[in-house]
């Protein structure tokens, strides 16, 4: 294939750094998607009574244990890696990396910690959790991009990249899928076709079926855009889709049981609502 025939990502994925801390790309994105699902989630929960106030004040938890979640799965993901070192490794995030999925699960139990807490219905939060996941990854993933992140396998299509910094993290000299890229355009689909009918969809299911389809949705598009990673293989499957496959099966049985719970009587509904 002629080298005109790909996209060639020439950027250094470190911004700067001053003394020991470096600020990279991801790390920018990173934030910047944060702060546009809590302000996503504050605009759809305020309807539901939410106030913005309790949606960024819940974001802190939702943030604090999706690292937490973040960085324990991909220890579990990459547990060659720590096996030989001394334990303390494991808490030195800019020694590796983190994982989604276990952010995506880290937060939730944030999110139910801060509701319990509160006396907040935190199925209301998941609805709102399910385009608020989407719009997060949509900007964050774009430090992945930069970055090189998460290896894709060969392609000979005309958009496969080549990255070629000599800082890159991503696979020089190799043509590769951009399997990032392709979660991003994953993110704005679903963005697309499920926002204009998110208030519809609330009016006429239970609370938290729309974002537990949201989110089985989304996780069944991630299981298959795994195949066009370099990820490591348990079981037959690589760890994301394993974990993909577990969000599945969450949002079918939560769905399947949240149509077919009887309805609390009005008094109930009131009581909650307050």
């Amino acid at each position: 294939m002629s080298q005109f025939a790909v996209i060639t990502i020439d950027l250094n994925p470190n911004l700067f750094q001053v003394g020991a801390f470096l600020v990279t790309w991801h790390g920018v994105f990173s934030v910047l998607g944060i702060l546009a699902a809590a302000r996503l989630g504050a605009y759809l929960l305020e309807s539901d009574g939410i106030t913005p106030q309790q949606v960024y004040d819940m974001a802190v938890w939702m943030v604090v244990l999706g690292i937490v979640g973040a960085r324990l799965l991909y220890v579990w993901e990459n547990y060659k890696l720590f096996a030989a070192g001394p334990p303390y490794k494991v808490f030195l995030l800019n020694e590796g990396g983190i994982s989604q999925w276990g952010g995506i699960f880290g937060a939730l139990v944030g999110g139910w910690l801060w509701c319990r807490r509160h006396r907040v219905p935190f199925l209301r939060v998941i609805d709102a959790a399910g385009p608020a996941n989407a719009v997060g990854f949509l900007i964050g993933r774009i430090g992945d991009v930069i970055n090189g992140e998460h290896h894709g396998t060969p392609t000979t299509l005309p958009w496969g990249v080549n990255y070629v910094n000599e800082h890159t993290l991503g696979q020089p000299g190799h043509i590769v899928h951009p399997e990032v890229a392709y979660e991003m355009l994953w993110c704005i689909v679903l963005l697309a076709a499920g926002l204009p009918l998110y208030r519809r969809l609330k009016a006429r299911y239970p609370d938290g079926v729309v974002g537990l389809a949201w989110l089985g949705i989304y996780a069944a598009g991630r299981f298959l855009l795994s195949y066009l990673r370099e990820d490591s293989l348990f079981l037959g499957l690589r760890q994301a889709q394993w974990a993909g496959l577990l969000m599945v099966l969450i949002a079918i049985g939560g769905i399947i049981y949240l149509l077919r719970r009887p309805s609390p009587p009005p008094a109930e509904m009131a009581e909650v609502a307050a």
